[in-house]
């Protein structure tokens, strides 16, 4: 047969499993030249198979010996040579797996002795090479082979004199070149076109790490923004806006109102929770004040965001800005949570992971089409080991080399339990006061629901989730814009305010489990929603708006306040506002000082919470053997904590919430009471006294009573 021929009639010659080779023709292998197959390895060492022929138009290959990945394998049919392409749904099997996954601390790049190593996991690849450049902008001045070691990892090493320089991954797999950046790249140019090289050491403060005071987690008070929406403002008197060093600006005001970082320390909240400072990819940073986005499309998960820089050029730089904004934050005995994203990535085609090991970091179905129950085009494979190995190393390195001390996983729903119970793990040995919480909604991707980190499987894991039941039986659904929930006057779901208030013990192993909270980041603010599922004037949705924060900070769990509640936070009706302008998303600082009654409402609420331990229990028996409910009328109730005086000042505290339109009243011990919050204040000096066996509860507002 000749050669023009052979080729005309082979279509594909790939690997399916470490044992097997496909071969698929356009006709009919003829018998007689199946004898004439021949394989080889890459190393002149022939190959032993036996054929197995179906429907004489597809020829299996059934190795004696595993195939060995990084090898140049050969078919020979009849003199002409095929070279034998890797199937992607090779690297998805369990043999796989065993053979090549890999246990070291070394990926990525790191200075040991005086000298850069290299480190990077791609056992598909033939051939890799480092591209070394001497500024970000230039092409390659360099071009250096790796060398494949163990499992499949690349390595080369180099001299220090490298530092500064710029470098990517060139990697051949399946006969084809393509260029890739390092997945642990720690340094980054603009818009992480190259990674650099450098030492980690230099960007570090002159004082770090800033020591912290150790919070329980259940005392945790959560506060969720974003570094561009709290400083971007016109009237907040920072003048590094939009960026990491704006929010470590501090003495900024507005008409002597504090700003910035003293508002925050001002407002008494123990942790703030930042929206990804991961690198991210929708923003163009030389282009930054013209473009916005959250940033939940990471495209490097080990390096700092570059819009936020005042030099994105530099890859120093923004890793320096982040720290001193850490330890600014610590200075002021404020922790640092960061919102992190390993669901999925920004483009999947484009993603490193896709270039380095094809078919290996995503889920499929079983028509191999990507998962996608995040909605985005791809669901990250977490029940893969060199997948949950990236996550650890990941939430490790942050943990380790920025200091923080939590994190909250975006929709952690996709992750399954093995990866979250093994880093929470690895966390928790490094800082056992470590804040984990996450999103455990349960969305539609290829892994067994019965073994991802959902909300029904909390109680397997260590972890806190966001409560959407009291969320939602609050302020009516989420999703249902009309939807009422209590604070509009509904009694539909009482229950699970009642569970709510005691931490969802039906939910969770303890109460540190349950975050509560009636507005974050996504969908309306609880403002907006008021303005959607109500047509009362401005007063009754600003006592509904109180009402619902008093009963997100009253109750027991761990309360999740999001930036700009506290002053009723409008994004003018958009919900989603991931990529809206600036005027949607920032943090207006007039509305702060024109509603500053109820910012100092909330930040006495929060002092009262601080002030007294019965309000973050740590386990449901204290909850059952100090909380009762009291007399209930229609739209209001409440509770007492009995016998508290070991956590506290008081020995007893009563809470009551009505949310009708008209005054309620219920019985009570007769004795002589403090109040320390009415309708109007709130306030740990007491606002007056009263004995009595009866309080009388004012139209939609909290009320709050000790002794």
């Amino acid at each position: 047969m000749d050669k023009v021929r052979v080729q005309s009639i082979i279509k594909d010659v790939r690997l399916i499993d470490l044992y097997t080779i496909v071969i698929e023709g356009n006709e009919i292998f003829k018998s007689e030249k199946l004898s004439l197959l021949s394989m080889s390895d890459g190393t002149n060492e022939y190959v032993s198979f036996s054929i197995h022929l179906e429907n004489k138009q597809k020829l299996y290959l059934k190795l004696e010996q595993i195939y060995i990945l990084g090898n140049h394998y050969q078919v020979n049919i009849d003199g002409i040579k095929f070279t034998v392409k890797i199937a992607e749904e090779v690297v998805r099997t369990q043999m796989f797996e065993e053979l090549y996954t890999y246990h070291g601390d070394d990926l990525g790049l790191s200075l040991q002795n005086e000298h850069y190593h290299w480190a990077v996991w791609a056992p598909t690849a033939t051939k890799m090479q480092l591209l070394l450049s001497v500024d970000w902008s230039c092409k390659e001045i360099e071009i250096i082979p790796l060398f494949r070691t163990e499992k499949g990892v690349w390595r080369l090493t180099l001299p220090r004199q490298f530092e500064g320089y710029f470098y990517q991954y060139h990697v051949c797999v399946n006969g084809e070149w393509a260029t890739a950046n390092d997945p642990y790249a720690k340094l980054l140019t603009v818009n992480g076109e190259k990674a650099m090289i450098g030492h980690l050491e230099k960007t570090n403060p002159s004082q770090w790490p800033v020591p912290t005071t150790e919070i329980r987690p259940v005392e945790a008070i959560i506060y969720e923004m974003h570094i561009r929406d709290f400083t971007i403002g016109r009237h907040n008197g920072i003048k590094e806006k939009g960026k990491y060093v704006g929010l470590t600006e501090q003495g900024t005001s507005l008409n002597n109102k504090r700003t910035g970082m003293d508002y925050l320390k001002e407002l008494g909240i123990t942790h703030v929770e930042l929206l990804p400072v991961a690198d991210f990819g929708s923003v163009d940073e030389t282009n930054w004040p013209h473009e916005y986005n959250w940033g939940y499309d990471v495209v490097h998960y080990f390096c700092p965001e570059g819009s936020y820089s005042l030099d994105p050029f530099n890859g120093y730089t923004r890793v320096c800005e982040l720290k001193k904004l850490i330890a600014i934050l610590h200075q002021e005995n404020l922790q640092v949570i960061l919102d992190v994203v390993f669901n999925h990535v920004y483009i999947h085609e484009q993603s490193d992971f896709h270039t380095l090991v094809p078919g290996y970091y995503f889920r499929y179905g079983h028509d191999s089409s990507l998962s996608n129950g995040t909605g985005v085009g791809n669901d990250l494979a977490t029940e893969r080991k060199m997948v949950r190995k990236f996550i650890i190393d990941c939430v490790v390195y942050w943990l380790e080399e920025f200091d923080v001390d939590g994190f909250r996983f975006d929709l952690m729903g996709i992750i399954d339990v093995n990866t979250i119970n093994k880093l929470t793990k690895e966390l928790k040995e490094r800082k056992p006061s470590v804040l984990l919480l996450g999103e455990g909604w349960n969305l539609p991707t290829t892994y067994d629901e019965q073994k991802r980190a959902i909300l029904s499987n909390a109680k397997q894991l260590e972890v806190a989730f966001f409560v959407d039941s009291y969320r939602d039986a609050l302020k009516g659904s989420t999703f249902q814009l009309e939807a009422k929930g209590f604070i509009q006057g509904s009694l539909s779901d009482f229950e699970a305010i009642k569970s709510g208030i005691v931490g969802n013990p039906e939910l969770f192993k303890c109460p540190e489990q349950a975050i509560h909270y009636v507005e974050s980041h996504d969908n309306h603010t609880l403002w907006d929603k008021l303005l959607l599922s109500t047509s009362e004037d401005k007063q009754w949705r600003e006592k509904r708006h109180q009402l619902a924060t008093a009963m997100i900070l009253l109750a027991q769990g761990v309360p999740f306040l999001h930036a700009g509640q506290e002053f009723f936070r409008t994004k003018y009706g958009v919900e989603n506002s991931y990529r809206s302008p600036d005027y949607i998303n920032q943090f207006d600082w007039r509305r702060r000082e024109k509603y500053c009654s109820y910012v100092d409402y909330v930040k006495e609420l929060i002092a009262i919470r601080k002030s007294h331990k019965a309000f973050s229990l740590s386990t449901y028996e204290e909850i059952g053997n100090h909380l009762n409910w009291l007399h209930v009328e229609e739209q209001c109730f409440g509770f007492s904590l009995n016998q508290v005086e070991k956590y506290g000042k008081w020995q007893q505290v009563i809470v009551i919430f009505n949310a009708s339109e008209y005054e309620r009243k219920v019985p009570i011990e007769p004795q002589k009471w403090q109040v320390v919050v009415d309708d109007q204040v709130a306030s740990l000096i007491p606002l007056y006294t009263f004995d009595g066996n009866e309080i009388k509860i004012k139209p939609v507002s909290t009320f709050v009573c000790v002794r």
